[in-house]
């Protein structure tokens, strides 16, 4: 099965969630339309954090209803290493399993080439060909984005929001405490 892979994160205090959700070709489409139609009047995007709790039930309750698999790695720490870390399980997690494309939330410049560097490292490290395609888009271009944004945030959340995602979260990875990379 062709695979695309969309991540965000979440942090909730020292918890730091990455959020992969993993979007057969096939239902690319059709899980765009879906987020499309979840904005909010005027709304660029839907970013979960900023809507109404009716709003954020809704959404949740879609997706599972859209049966949306992804994985949650997380770990605690304060540094970038943490995310380094995260991003470095969940490459080494799916890119074996078919993926064409990994799509990634852009952040700045120098954590977008950071991000490069990870993915990297770690498609060499598990043995899956380098060429894999990753890119990085703003939130607004790409509604697939949307999904891990939510998902994450009901993860972190904890409670009945993390139990209102269960059912489309097939897999976690709790990494521990990261320590600060050294320089």
């Amino acid at each position: 099965m062709n695979l695309h892979v969309f991540v965000d994160e979440s942090r909730r205090g020292r918890v730091y969630l990455l959020a992969a959700t993993l979007i057969a070709s096939r239902d690319l489409a059709p899980t765009r339309a879906l987020m499309r139609g979840l904005r909010s009047r005027g709304e660029r995007r839907v970013h979960f954090t900023h809507e109404r709790d009716t709003i954020q039930k809704d959404i949740a309750a879609r997706l599972v209803a859209a049966a949306l698999r992804t994985r949650i790695y997380q770990g605690q720490g304060r540094s970038e290493a943490v995310r380094d870390q995260c991003l470095r399980a969940a490459v080494s997690d799916i890119a074996p399993e078919g993926v064409l494309r990994l799509v990634l939330e852009s952040r700045d410049h120098k954590g977008n080439l950071s991000d490069r560097r990870t993915i990297q490292s770690a498609l060499t490290s598990c043995g899956t060909s380098p060429d894999l395609a990753y890119e990085h888009m703003f939130a607004h271009e790409e509604p697939a984005l949307w999904v891990p944004d939510a998902i994450a945030w009901c993860y972190g959340a904890g409670g009945e929001w993390r139990r209102r995602i269960e059912p489309i979260v097939e897999k976690t990875v709790n990494l521990g405490t990261i320590a600060r990379r050294r320089r």
